[in-house]
């Protein structure tokens, strides 16, 4: 990734709006800081959230609580806890999708 120049920038979660976005089953609540091309998100998924479809977009995603069960197409899955990220390459190895039972809270950046 490439971070085009910004000017530093110092953000408070609880001042920006949130939006919701419904999955295939619960909802996820994004507060998302747009810089340039970049798109820096705390996204908050509710207990039984899973996404409504399959991601070919690259990410940087750290979980900062709860625990996320990340699912590939391909078959594969890994369950993040706190303090735990992944990192994905837009149209990188596999598609993937995420779920919680529990609800987590994420901080991303693509």
């Amino acid at each position: 990734m490439k971070i085009s120049a910004l000017p530093f920038t110092v953000t408070d979660w609880s001042t920006v709006a949130p939006t919701r976005h419904p999955g295939e089953t619960g909802e996820a609540t994004w507060r998302t800081l747009m810089i340039g091309d970049m798109r820096v998100r705390m996204v908050e998924y509710a207990a039984g959230y899973l996404a409504d479809h399959w991601c070919d977009r690259g990410h940087v995603l750290y979980v900062v609580e709860g625990e996320l069960e990340t699912e590939l197409k391909d078959g594969r899955s890994f369950t993040l806890r706190p303090g735990m990220s992944y990192q994905v390459s837009d149209f990188g190895d596999a598609p993937h999708r995420s779920r919680t039972a529990t609800g987590a809270k994420l901080f991303i950046v693509d």
